[in-house]
């Protein structure tokens, strides 16, 4: 079974390689992330270097169906987050994560 990455095992990392307290060093996380989010909630794209870009589309109203009864169900326009790798990143992930 994977593990998930936490923000408590990213502010463990912190803690453990940058030498901050724990408690900063989750402060520090928290901080990141929520830049993040903010600039995302505002319709701005987050491209974070050698790692990926995080941008929002806008989906169009459609009509989809109930897989179960087959009944037309109309789905509402809305926004989409989606994350596109580096080439770097998409390296590394093929090779294992072995760089």
């Amino acid at each position: 079974m994977s593990k998930t990455l936490t923000r408590m095992d990213l502010s463990e990392a912190v803690h453990s390689e940058v030498g901050l307290s724990r408690n900063e060093s989750a402060q520090l996380v928290e901080s990141v992330l929520g830049h993040v989010s903010d600039a995302l909630a505002s319709g701005q794209s987050v491209k974070i270097s050698s790692f990926g870009t995080f941008a929002l589309r806008d989906k169009a109203a459609r009509v989809g169906r109930n897989p179960k009864t087959g009944e037309e169900v109309p789905i509402s326009p809305r926004r989409v987050l989606s994350f596109r790798p580096s080439h770097l990143m998409r390296d590394r992930i093929a090779a294992g994560n072995k760089a």
